[in-house]
């Protein structure tokens, strides 16, 4: 009997373990083109086998192009950081690719309310099936192999009638960069004899793992913010198409089966119609049909859901498509064990086939459902404008246009319509050059009120991911709703890609004049730091404003506030024609506000030789990273510093910063993370020395804890109440509830502390997605940003993290012998859109030496 068990148990081992051939995963009663290669004969191994690397996968796909010219065409969206080809195939029927212009203008006409109502009967439904959005969800790309071939190769009534009523937008890997960092872990961790142990090395990236882009990013929590440049060129071909259905395929935790929309019913986001809902389930019946067959299991309705329209599965829905998500049990390798049995990555990646298979069979049987679903979303538009009381936004930035911008453009991305202000709208609060009109009686209705609108009040107290993402407040701009829009007289804004100077009323160019005796930059503009960093990395002497003052310029007497630079004309390591081509060349790269200035007599204020101007250091920076530090919030400070800032980042691993010279840094940042095994006294010392040290999120709570950071700590009421009784089955829904999973708060700030310097408007809006709650310091001095007693402006809190959060600090400074520690409770660069908050980060990397010690030493750390 034993020896029976141990032979099943071997040929159960072998045949989940070996390659799997095609017809473990394609339909067999369908013929194949034999002049379409298979998948193993241009990448070299069997689907499933090995895990495929990105460039292979590019190889199949540009092949399997070329062999079926008819079906399919291929097109390259743009490149990743790294460089790598996204693609996208088109894939339909020979007929269809004769017309596919027409085709594609007919399909945008149903997404526009003003024309006539496009004949439907014969219109092909638009699909978009989209991979491993994850890098390390790795089975959704390795399906692709076979999506792409099964449509390109099959033969026969069934595929000629599915071809003919689709256009299929087939993207085979939404994030080439971390897909190929994956595989490269994966595969080169495989054994011969297949290793299950969940322990193994092969199940266990290193840190930051493949799930992320170059950057860290989570991908799919990128569709509205439309950051990166992958999100950025697949939403142009997004909005070509607006299509009807769209497919997210995921990897989830290895212990869970196969998710399929749809999700929790009562956290749909409320703009999302009912009938996308009703769509969603008459899919999922397809779904369901397909994995019984192969005898699969599934779960739907659970965990996941539609809130946040920054996801893949999300967006589509306000666009009057139908998203869905796919999460697969993940093998994270090659063969795992589960506490379903033994997971292998062939059975993780034909769950993924089939369900698209099935995706694209019930689009077509719903064709026509889908088509009117998604005229009706858009024609309903006017109705849904004409109905909610608020008909438009204004939004602008006295102080900073180039901020205004780079909000302007991103509602461009999104095919938004924006315009100039008409005569009598611009007042004291928004100037007509510096603000922009955005009416809710267009397509984009329902979109425009998602990235505009503040919300407080949910259905429910669980979410999968943030609770608000109000964009304005994002990006720290000014902005008010209008119950009244008329735009006579006013103009649609061009395209702000190709016309950038339409918003930007600054000079676009700096001469300096023979008597200047100084340059003065202001401060308030997104991009001053990035000038900053030029100007001290070429050894120029830079001074900042530690007080307002007016002063004559060239052309006219201008008021300067807090922060800004002041550069001497003469000086001693740069002539005055460099440093005046490298400030001409400074306003032209980074849109900043530069004036020449022939006295140094202040009309109002201090003058320029004043003490109140202190001498900016270069610094020097250090990130902290690696494991157990939180990637995304890593990612942030990397991307901000490094794309936007173009300042120079060390990577310091902790391994690496206990051997290090740590004197080599003026400035190290600590994100949200866990930071056990950094040498705590070395890093103590550091700070004593002189170093600044940002802590952020549980940074600070570690900090604090090492006698690095004087910050102390408000804690929340607990709910925990052994007198009341509660039904077992809604704990994780009780202790979920107090998760804060995305809120924003304002805090009100000390414009003359140096961590506030460029700020102008009466709040700064940060975000918070912790139960970090900072007291404010015993120093008067040293809390320069604070909540008030109500702070939420968007998002779910519970009552208990409502009253803890109620006025505590935002920001504190903490005095460690020379140096300091700045403590940020929240995260001010949250995915690299939260640009409002990104002033606050900057200025603590260049301004905290010149925080006067006094005022931070009362309460510090000895």
């Amino acid at each position: 009997m034993r020896v029976g068990l141990s032979f099943l148990t071997f040929i159960l081992f072998f045949s989940i373990s070996q390659a799997q051939p095609l017809s473990y995963y394609l339909p067999t009663e369908v013929t194949y083109d034999p002049a379409v290669p298979t998948p193993s004969q241009i990448i070299h191994h069997e689907v499933g086998e090995w895990h495929v690397t990105h460039d292979r996968l590019v190889n199949y796909m540009q092949v399997v192009a070329k062999a079926a010219p008819g079906r399919i065409a291929l097109e390259e969206m743009g490149y990743t950081y790294e460089k790598r080809p996204q693609l996208l195939l088109i894939i339909t029927s020979p007929n269809n690719h004769k017309k596919l212009a027409e085709i594609r203008a007919q399909h945008l006409a149903l997404t526009d309310p003003t024309a006539p109502d496009p004949a439907i009967e014969k219109m092909p439904v638009v699909c978009w099936i989209g991979h491993s959005i994850h890098g390390n969800e790795a089975s959704g790309a390795n399906a692709a192999l076979l999506s792409a071939y099964y449509l390109a190769a099959a033969q026969g009534a069934a595929i000629d009638e599915l071809l003919e009523n689709t256009v299929i937008l087939f993207d085979p890997a939404f994030n080439p960069d971390g897909l190929q960092r994956f595989s490269t872990w994966a595969n080169q961790h495989k054994s011969k004899n297949l290793v299950s142990d969940p322990n193994s090395r092969e199940y266990n990236e290193v840190w930051p793992g493949g799930r992320f882009n170059h950057y860290w990013f989570d991908l799919n929590r990128d569709w509205l913010p439309a950051v990166h440049i992958e999100s950025q060129n697949r939403l142009k071909w997004f909005q070509a198409w607006r299509p009807n259905v769209f497919t997210d395929h995921h990897e989830q935790g290895t212990n869970a089966t196969f998710f399929f929309q749809p999700g929790v019913p009562s956290r749909v986001n409320p703009l999302t119609p009912s009938n996308n809902q009703a769509l969603t389930g008459k899919l999922a019946a397809y779904h369901a049909q397909v994995l019984d067959s192969i005898g699969s299991f599934y779960f739907t309705k659970e965990n996941y859901d539609d809130f946040y329209y920054g996801k893949g599965s999300t967006y589509p829905d306000i666009h009057g498509g139908v998203g869905i998500l796919f999460e697969q049990a993940s093998s994270r390798g090659h063969l795992q064990e589960t506490a379903n049995g033994l997971l292998s990555f062939p059975a993780t990646i034909r769950n993924q086939f089939v369900t698209a298979l099935s995706t694209l069979r019930g689009t077509v049987a719903l064709r026509k459902e889908l088509l009117q679903h998604q005229r009706n979303f858009y024609k309903q538009a006017a109705a849904r404008a004409a109905s909610y009381s608020t008909k438009g936004y204004l939004v602008g930035d006295k102080q900073d246009p180039v901020r205004l911008l780079e909000f302007a453009q991103l509602l461009q991305r999104h095919q938004i319509k924006i315009y100039s202000l008409p005569a009598g709208m611009a007042d004291k609060q928004f100037a007509a050059s510096r603000s922009i009109l955005v009416p809710l009686d267009q397509p984009q209705h329902s979109l425009i009120r998602t990235i505009f609108e503040k919300t407080l009040t949910y259905q429910d107290s669980l979410f999968y991911d943030i609770t608000a993402w109000t964009m304005p407040l994002a990006y720290g701009l000014d902005f008010k709703e209008l119950n009244a829009v008329n735009l006579n007289g006013a103009q649609q804004i061009p395209d702000l890609f190709t016309e950038k100077s339409y918003l930007n009323d600054l000079q676009d160019e700096f001469s300096l004049p023979k008597n200047a005796v100084a340059i003065l930059i202001e401060w308030n503009h997104l991009y001053a730091p990035a000038a900053l960093n030029q100007l001290l990395k070429a050894d120029v002497l830079v001074k900042a404003a530690t007080q307002p003052i007016q002063i004559q310029t060239t052309n006219q007497i201008r008021s300067f506030g807090y922060g800004t630079l002041l550069i001497p004309v003469r000086q001693e390591k740069i002539n005055i024609a460099d440093l005046e081509k490298l400030v001409d060349d400074l306003v032209g790269k980074y849109g900043v506000g530069a004036y020449a200035v022939a006295t140094g007599y202040s009309s109002e204020g201090v003058d320029l030789g004043s003490g109140k101007f202190m001498v900016l250091q270069k610094p020097r920076v250090a990130l902290i990273t690696g494991a157990g530090v939180n990637a995304t919030d890593a990612g942030e400070v990397w991307h901000l510093l490094d794309q936007r800032m173009d300042i120079q980042l060390t990577h310091l691993e902790p391994s690496v910063l206990n051997r290090a010279d740590l004197s080599r840094y003026t400035t190290i940042i600590m994100t949200g993370g866990s930071y056990s095994s950094i040498d705590k006294e070395k890093l103590k010392t550091w700070v004593q020395a002189g170093g600044t040290l940002i802590a952020m999120e549980e940074a600070i709570t570690w900090a604090a804890q090492q006698g690095i950071s004087n910050a102390t700590f408000k804690k929340p009421r607990s709910i925990t109440d052994s007198t009341q009784f509660r039904p077992y089955e809604t704990r994780d829904e009780v202790s979920g509830a107090q998760q804060v999973r995305g809120t924003i708060l304002g805090a009100t700030y000390d414009a003359s502390h140096p961590l506030a310097f460029g700020y102008s408007l009466p709040k700064v809006s940060l975000f918070k997605a912790n139960r970090i709650f900072l007291e404010k310091s015993k120093n008067p001095y040293a809390t320069p940003f604070v909540y008030g007693e109500q702070p939420l402006q968007s998002g779910w809190m519970s009552k208990e993290n409502k009253d803890a959060v109620a006025s505590t600090a935002a920001v504190t400074v903490s005095q460690l012998g020379s140096g300091r520690v700045i403590n940020i409770a929240d995260n001010p660069n949250f995915r690299a859109y939260w640009l409002g908050g990104a002033k606050l980060f900057l200025n603590a990397i260049f301004f905290s030496s010149i925080i006067d010690p006094s005022s931070a030493r009362i309460g510090s750390v000895e």
